[in-house]
This record gives C-alpha cells, sequence and structure tokens, in this order.
C-alpha cells in the first residue's frame, strides 16, 4: 500500500484514480439533470475536503450522480448535502448552513469529510471489490488526520468501511452493531460514532431528523472538544 506524506497527495491520487472500470464508466456516463443543462460535470473520483487538523471526521458512502459527481466535491450541490451543511452549521463546525458549489466560501471547522468510495456508484451500490480499491486512500485520510478524535460514519455501509479500517489496524470488531447514536471506543483510533444517512429517503420520512444529528454532533463535541465554544 502506497505511503502518503500530505492530503494534498492522497486527494491528487484520488482525483487521477480508474482501479474500478465500472465505477469509472458510470460516472463518466451520467446524464447531465435538466436543472443542470450547460453545467460541466467533474465525472472523476471526489477527494476529501475540510480542515487538515480536523479533530472529527465525517465518512459517508459516495458522491452523489448529481451532487459530487457534479460539482467536484462531497456532500455539495444535493440534498443530503444541504442537510448535512446546515446540521453542521448549527453544531459550530461549519462557517455557513449551504454546500452549493467548489468556491462558494464553504469552511469546515474542526471537521473533515470523506467517502468510503469516491467514485458514484451505479444505484448507490459499491461492490466488494470497489470498497476494497478504495480502502487504501480512506486509509490514508485517517492516518494522515493525526488530530482526529472522532469519526462519524453515515450510514451502515460507511460505518462498515470505518470498522474495516479499525480491523485493518489490528483491532477487534466483532460484536460493532450499526445504530443511529451508537458509538465504540478502540484504543490509539478515534471513537466511531454511526448516524443515518442524511439521504432523502431518510430526511423526508423523519427517520433522521435535523434535531437528531445536531444533539448528535453536540454529543460528539461536547466528549471531544469540550473546550470549543
Amino acid at each position: 500500500m502506497k505511503r502518503y506524506g500530505t492530503l494534498r497527495q492522497v486527494s491528487d491520487d484520488v482525483v487521477g484514480c480508474r482501479l474500478c472500470p465500472r465505477l469509472v464508466d458510470f460516472r463518466e456516463g451520467v446524464r447531465v439533470r435538466r436543472a443542470f443543462e450547460g453545467q460541466e460535470y467533474w465525472r472523476r473520483p471526489v477527494p476529501g475536503f475540510g480542515d487538515p487538523d480536523a479533530w472529527l471526521v465525517i465518512i459517508g458512502l459516495a458522491p452523489a450522480a448529481h451532487g459530487g459527481n457534479r460539482t467536484g466535491r462531497v456532500f455539495t450541490g444535493d440534498e443530503s448535502g444541504r442537510f448535512l451543511m446546515e446540521a453542521l452549521h448549527e453544531a459550530g463546525l461549519a462557517n455557513k448552513p449551504a454546500s452549493v458549489y467548489r468556491g462558494d466560501g464553504l469552511r469546515l471547522e474542526g471537521c473533515y469529510i470523506t467517502a468510503a468510495v469516491k467514485c458514484v456508484p451505479p444505484d448507490n451500490k459499491p461492490t466488494p471489490e470497489e470498497f476494497l480499491a478504495c480502502s487504501g486512500y480512506l486509509d490514508a485520510e485517517l492516518r494522515l488526520l493525526g488530530n482526529a478524535r472522532a469519526a462519524l460514519a453515515l450510514g451502515q455501509m460507511a460505518f462498515r468501511s470505518y470498522m474495516d479500517y479499525v480491523r485493518r489496524a489490528g483491532k477487534d470488531v466483532r460484536g460493532v452493531r450499526f445504530a443511529h447514536g451508537a458509538s465504540y471506543r478502540t484504543d490509539g483510533l478515534p471513537v466511531a460514532y454511526a448516524s443515518y444517512h442524511p439521504t432523502p429517503r431518510n430526511t423526508y420520512t423523519k427517520k433522521l431528523t435535523k434535531k437528531m444529528l445536531v444533539d448528535l454532533l453536540h454529543r460528539i463535541k461536547a466528549a471531544h472538544c469540550s473546550a470549543i465554544g
């Protein structure tokens, strides 16, 4: 596995990655949605972004077809990103409650956001082989975020990816189960937290409400960053 010295090096390799032929074909072939006609889609893998000194890492599943795959920034330009950024802003982790496009002035504070799989997958379902192919990038990001004390996984598949990272680090993950608000502590690694994913399928049905996510963020912040106002 390649050893990286900086997050920028990881990002550069992510953007140029063509390891998974199915994902390459799909991301490049996504049809432009009528609402975005005239816009140039990113159509490449999407690296993580945020505060390099972050104490909190947020892990999603993958870029959305008309979100990150269009804008080039994860959780940007779609409903999931809008919901997440409003919650992060309310919790004091983002300087504004919107994530619309790269260069929109959004700044994460003490927080870094990435995805388990860096390319948009068909039906939002990466294969086990695609998770594995991307694992080196996620592992590198987590290793380089040396100040991270907590990792919040959004959705069951992202949570499983973080547990795979914990397992690759030689830790025991037997008995760990996904549940919204659950937390798991492992010596030497960021404490794992789980949340339902902020997909419209969950937020429109109130399976995940803004209050649920904001309350969880405040709980994580109180546990790991009590000195921050």
